[in-house]
């Protein structure tokens, strides 16, 4: 985001670059059976974590739906509700950070890359700055983890489809029916981001509050891995994030 490399942003160049080695270390010495749930096996994460949904994008409006990164990054933003919503988003963790006991030394925000999180994240941002509340690396950090499940051949058709797909899920998991991305593969890849984050953030000290802007879909398969599911099969069954909802995020 910024034109010179900051000593924080070699710092994480250089963390992801080490976890990254472990990661391909860990697949290369550990059993053959691929690792689902980074956080099956945590007792505590040292950051606190919260999901905030995107506000309502223009794909909602058109009931679409949206899942290509070759148009979703570039199309498909906020509508004008969907602004003020991320705004109230922000307005109101700012609040909660102010009534708050928890010491914290700022927040950190994450988020898709896709266009309608990425205005989400930078208006939630805006609202902490206008507090004076610390964001780490000054800025919001896109990550392409976050982004959008991908929905294969539904993509650009009506959003009441979602329905076919996850009815699959609740069956397999691992399903790519209509060439859609699996869930258990979402599972994985936000899981290990969120280890990523905890031990990132906790190598430049903290603790940090840590807001992953994402998907309905993509957070509601997170939440499985922090209830400690063996795979993505029940996530429908959590209740549904709206909009511009912050939810946090707790081990069980």
């Amino acid at each position: 985001m910024r034109g010179v490399l900051s000593l924080t942003t070699l710092l994480r160049l250089l963390l992801l670059l080490t976890s990254s080695a472990t990661t391909i270390l860990a697949m290369t010495t550990t059993s053959k059976k691929s690792i689902i749930n980074h956080l099956l096996h945590k007792t505590d994460l040292k950051q606190s974590f919260f999901a905030l949904r995107h506000g309502q994008s223009l794909a909602n409006v058109a009931k679409i739906i949206s899942s290509d990164p070759q148009v979703s990054t570039v199309k498909h933003g906020l509508s004008g509700l969907g602004k003020e919503q991320a705004r109230k988003a922000g307005e109101s963790f700012v609040g909660s950070i102010e009534s708050g006991a928890e010491p914290y030394r700022g927040v950190a925000v994450f988020s898709s890359d896709f266009t309608r999180a990425r205005e989400t994240a930078a208006i939630f941002a805006d609202e902490l700055s206008k507090s004076n509340v610390p964001i780490y690396m000054g800025d919001v950090i896109l990550e392409e983890r976050l982004r959008e499940r991908y929905f294969g051949e539904l993509n650009g058709d009506r959003d009441d489809r979602y329905q076919e797909v996850w009815d699959v899920d609740a069956k397999d998991p691992n399903h790519n029916q209509f060439s859609v991305e699996p869930a258990n593969s979402v599972l994985e890849r936000t899981t290990r981001l969120v280890t990523d984050l905890d031990d990132e953030l906790g190598a430049v000290g903290g603790p940090w509050r840590c807001i992953l802007v994402a998907h309905g879909d993509v957070l509601q398969i997170m939440q499985t891995g922090f209830l400690k599911h063996d795979d993505a099969a029940r996530h429908r069954s959590l209740n549904h994030l709206e909009t511009a909802t912050i939810r946090k995020l707790k081990l069980t």
